[in-house]
């Protein structure tokens, strides 16, 4: 006789931009293979890359804990940005302080990581030995002027006055004055990004970038020029690959505060414990919006991927669509092709997931079966 065992079952999704976050996902993920084999154990370990939904992912583990910093809004106003802490490291995203969908694209050339400093300065006063930044996201084009002026540095003009805040502020910087600096944490700062643009000239923060938030042509050249007179006043490696990220704020920070810039997938990975996550799993189930040639060089499906290939479970991948052959021995399952289409696919992408997840689960049914010994 034959049995169907029990398995366990790690489901470690990337948000599905558009459509629902990673914690979103992956519950959705889990009810529908519980419906499927509800003796499995399921564990979910919703995952990000470094960009927007980071800090989702990080709430959505057992080891967060939620904290809020009031920054002001542009035009008045007060948005209470979220951050976490996990023991004594704070995790903070830029997007979630002052990124595109707070301050939108109306002004690419005044907008400021004024906020980002106000949460991070918050972070170090509730004793943060650690930070790890993700900077997706970003709606400025400042060099991370802004929220290094808010943890004390002085950007100043020709006649020793404050230099507007904003990217084109800098254009008239003469004298950067960082001797008030609240210092780094003690064990230093991660920064997560996905980019390798370096800060200035054509491959670099205002030309690839600054169009994103709203940049005209001649803006993006004024932006370059006045990210360049920063470089020229604060010195560091503009040609960092990453230095670019979110407008220059992983060049401001790397220069002044000695951060780190690090892939994001693989260091969210390590901060939620996947690996712990993985040890001992007979099924991995990962995914994300699109599934294309990209999904395996540094994204969160296709490093997930790569960490069940070192062990025995079985991959799955669900994606919104299936763009791009899977990797051998990885089976694949598309919102798109059950739904009928992309729009349908879209407007009621939770459903999609746990139909799918169900489907998913059963297919795996053969494959995990044990032989019953008779007396």
């Amino acid at each position: 006789m034959t049995r169907d065992r029990p398995l366990r079952v790690v489901i470690a999704p990337d948000s599905f931009k558009g459509s629902a976050t990673a914690p979103e996902v992956a519950a959705a993920i889990g009810r529908g293979w519980r419906r499927a084999r509800p003796a499995d154990v399921v564990v979910e370990v919703p995952m990000a890359d470094g960009g927007e939904g980071t800090l989702d992912a990080v709430l959505a583990s057992e080891w967060a804990t939620l904290h809020t910093e009031p920054v002001p809004l542009r035009g008045g106003g007060v948005h209470l940005a979220r951050w976490a802490m996990v023991g004594d490291r704070a995790v903070v995203e830029l997007a979630e302080c002052c990124g595109l969908p707070l301050l939108g694209i109306g002004d690419p050339g005044g907008a400021s990581t004024d906020a980002l400093g106000r949460v991070l300065a918050a972070a170090l006063e509730a004793g943060a030995a650690e930070v790890t930044l993700a900077v997706g996201g970003s709606a400025s084009t400042d060099g991370g002027s802004g929220a290094l002026r808010r943890l004390g540095a002085k950007v100043l003009d020709a006649a020793g006055r404050e230099v507007p805040s904003g990217g084109l502020g800098l254009s008239s910087a003469a004298t950067v004055d960082l001797s008030g600096m609240r210092p780094a944490p003690v064990r230093g700062v991660t920064i997560l990004c996905d980019v390798t643009a370096p800060l200035l000239g054509p491959p670099g923060a205002a030309y690839v970038f600054g169009p994103q938030k709203g940049a005209s042509p001649t803006q993006v050249v004024a932006l370059d020029r006045a990210l360049a007179r920063w470089h020229r006043l604060l010195g560091g490696d503009a040609e960092a690959p990453g230095a670019g990220a979110a407008g220059g704020t992983a060049y401001g920070f790397a220069t002044v505060w000695g951060a780190r810039l690090r892939p994001g997938a693989v260091a969210v990975a390590n901060l939620l414990r996947l690996p712990d996550a993985l040890a001992g799993a007979d099924v991995v189930v990962t995914g994300e919006g699109r599934w294309d040639e990209q999904s395996l060089t540094g994204k969160v499906t296709g490093h997930v991927l790569e960490n069940v290939a070192a062990t025995k479970a079985l991959g799955l991948v669900v994606a919104g669509d299936l763009a791009a052959p899977l990797p051998p021995g990885v089976d694949g399952w598309s919102l798109v092709r059950s739904a009928g289409g992309l729009e349908a696919a879209r407007r009621d992408a939770v459903r999609w997931l746990e139909l799918v997840a169900e489907q998913a689960a059963e297919s795996v049914r053969e494959m995990f079966v044990e032989v019953e010994q008779t007396p």
